[in-house]
């Protein structure tokens, strides 16, 4: 991937596991910005997500971190103490490269670098907002989401600003001149963004719970006559049910719009179309099994197999040039 060094390539395949496939897919206008900020975004979740070092200190990192994308301090970075706590040797050498990583900005064009810069600025916010809210959460004291407008705004904070990132990044390089509903556009791009999340947050769920998280929102639990606590007991998943597929409903009726997406963009960009197709359909097959999975089981973590990704990706590849048959693979509104 031009303007990035071989070593952040490398990290790249790496840490990014199935997204390095879209990666690959992307063009190469755009593919090193993207790479860029999916690589200095791991960065910041690996950051976050260190659970053995105390809050403080993941705050005061992600704190510098932020500082030094945004150009406002060149202070070379020490994440030895966190990169020591990593169990995974890939996330290790990703905090011990970060400087190396944070030199990719130097190679980009003034409004990618700013483009970057903003996206990043908001995934931040959402991780640092991640770890005040749930300081002191554990399996005997699980915190949950106040309110489903704190679920939307964390699920844009995370995933639905990639969705805007991606689009304007896309437009710019690739298709500038393409006659298309710009607004729209946007708007598709950041729902496309939070239903993957969301997918992500409900496969999760029972994990997350037995670490003290709840992203069920609590008034939404509370009008069902259940409480966080309740969803530890697989006894409570008739009960819980219909509130879940409520939001499987949710997160579907967001890749729908992603799909809409997928196929507004300009029908010569293969590479970007398929590169969008991947996730989504990935993304349906999770809902699939998740709709027919014990939600409630912590030993049974939904995963779509690499045998199923080369299927989805064999297939798209053989029926992108038909048109309605490519439509049908992806979701559809009811």
């Amino acid at each position: 991937m031009a303007g990035l060094n071989p070593e952040s390539r490398n990290l790249l395949k790496q840490t990014s596991r199935s997204f390095y496939l879209t990666l690959r897919a992307l063009p190469g206008a755009v593919r090193s910005q993207i790479g860029l900020a999916y690589l200095l975004a791991r960065t910041t979740d690996t950051i976050a997500d260190t659970e053995i070092v105390p809050m403080e200190q993941r705050l005061r990192a992600l704190q510098q971190l932020r500082e030094r994308i945004r150009g406002a301090d060149e202070a070379p970075l020490d994440f030895t103490t966190l990169a020591d706590r990593q169990g995974d040797p890939a996330e290790r050498e990703l905090l011990k490269q970060c400087d190396r990583s944070l030199a990719g900005l130097r190679g980009l064009a003034p409004d990618d670098l700013q483009r970057l810069r903003d996206v990043l600025r908001t995934i931040i916010s959402g991780q640092e907002l991640d770890l005040q809210r749930f300081a002191g959460a554990s399996r005997d004291n699980i915190i949950a989401l106040p309110t489903e407008g704190e679920l939307d705004d964390y699920t844009y904070r995370v995933a639905g600003c990639v969705g805007e990132f991606w689009t304007k990044m896309c437009r710019t390089h690739l298709f500038p001149d393409a006659t298309l509903d710009e607004a729209r556009l946007l708007k598709d791009g950041v729902r496309f963004g939070k239903g993957l999340q969301l997918v992500n947050i409900l496969r999760d769920l029972p994990a997350d719970l037995r670490k003290g998280r709840c992203y069920v929102p609590m008034d939404e639990l509370a009008r069902n006559g259940l409480s966080p606590a309740d969803l530890l007991q697989e006894a409570n998943q008739a009960r819980f049910a219909p509130l879940y597929r409520r939001y499987l409903n949710r997160a579907e009726a967001h890749l729908v719009a992603g799909w809409n997406y997928t196929n507004t963009v300009p029908y010569g960009q293969v590479r970007v179309r398929l590169a969008c197709a991947w996730p989504i359909l990935i993304g349906m097959e999770t809902i699939r099994r998740l709709r027919s999975g014990n939600i409630l089981d912590a030993s049974q973590r939904i995963k779509v197999s690499r045998a199923e990704v080369r299927r989805i990706i064999v297939q798209t590849l053989v029926r992108y040039p038909f048109g309605s048959v490519w439509r049908r693979l992806g979701p559809m509104a009811a």
